[in-house]
């Protein structure tokens, strides 16, 4: 999911946040936050595999106001099903940026001990957080990353994947950062680390809030390992990610440099 453009957002409603209707038994221990716009194909098999995985993992929806109805999909399961899933249903200010950090204030708020996130497109596969969750142990939060030993990619064009090896190369260098796959969205964080973030104060509108966050938390001496996953191109649906956004969130990273760097926000 990537930037959108409002233009009825002074007169949009607010945020509306839901749970189940029926309080599941158990505790939550996990939460996967999975920003989605028109993912409606997606969504329903994503999260059963996620609630397959155990008792104590659960999800919270981040919907931009699907015009395909993403978020009526989620509220109808809602509804039927006794099971950790939340949704937060947005109307304005849209895109990857706000709409994910919107997502992990949420979290916050509910007070989950590790919060996390992924992809709806079926990117990212559910069966690969239990060795995140294993990772995070000793460590202040772990990435999922096809760019480590271990990890790989399968079904994506080669101009693709050189692209992605190409961009981290570039964040690597511009930001000093030591980590290999830098733009993965497959990362799960302790609360305690997320709350030393400044959520309000983040700049970006797109995709580049994965990096922002990480900067961040890079800057301010944690301890993130890097979890071999498999990364599989999209199978159904269509991204949205194009040229001008790419670039636009490369040049965020001269932004995030000087400003984090010389402690304006950090």
């Amino acid at each position: 999911m990537v930037e959108r453009s409002d233009r009825n957002a002074s007169t949009a409603p607010s945020p509306v946040f839901s749970g189940p209707h029926q309080v599941p038994d158990g505790p939550l221990t996990l939460l996967m936050i999975i920003p989605t716009y028109n993912e409606s194909e997606n969504i329903v098999p994503l999260i059963e595999r996620i609630l397959a995985l155990s008792p104590d993992y659960g999800v919270l929806v981040v919907d931009d106001h699907s015009p395909d109805k993403t978020w009526a999909i989620i509220e109808n399961y809602q509804k039927t099903h006794k099971s950790h899933v939340y949704l937060l249903h947005r109307f304005h200010d849209r895109g990857r940026g706000p709409s994910g950090i919107e997502g992990f204030q949420k979290a916050l708020e509910m007070g989950i001990p590790f919060i996390g996130e992924m992809d709806a497109d079926g990117s990212h596969a559910p069966e690969d957080i239990p060795a995140l969750m294993t990772g995070i142990l000793g460590h202040d939060g772990v990435i999922g990353s096809r760019l480590v030993p271990g990890g790989k990619e399968e079904g994506r064009p080669f101009s693709r994947t050189l692209l992605t090896r190409m961009a981290n190369i570039y964040i690597r260098i511009v930001l000093g950062m030591k980590y290999r796959d830098i733009t993965s969205g497959f990362r799960i964080f302790r609360n305690e680390v997320l709350k030393t973030i400044p959520w309000n104060r983040l700049v970006s509108r797109g995709p580049s809030v994965l990096q922002e966050i990480l900067y961040i938390l890079c800057l301010r001496g944690y301890r993130l390992r890097e979890i071999p996953i498999t990364f599989r191109d999209r199978i159904l649906g269509q991204s949205t990610l194009n040229g001008k956004i790419l670039r636009d969130s490369l040049k965020k990273m001269l932004l995030f440099r000087k400003s984090y760097r010389s402690g304006t926000f950090v």
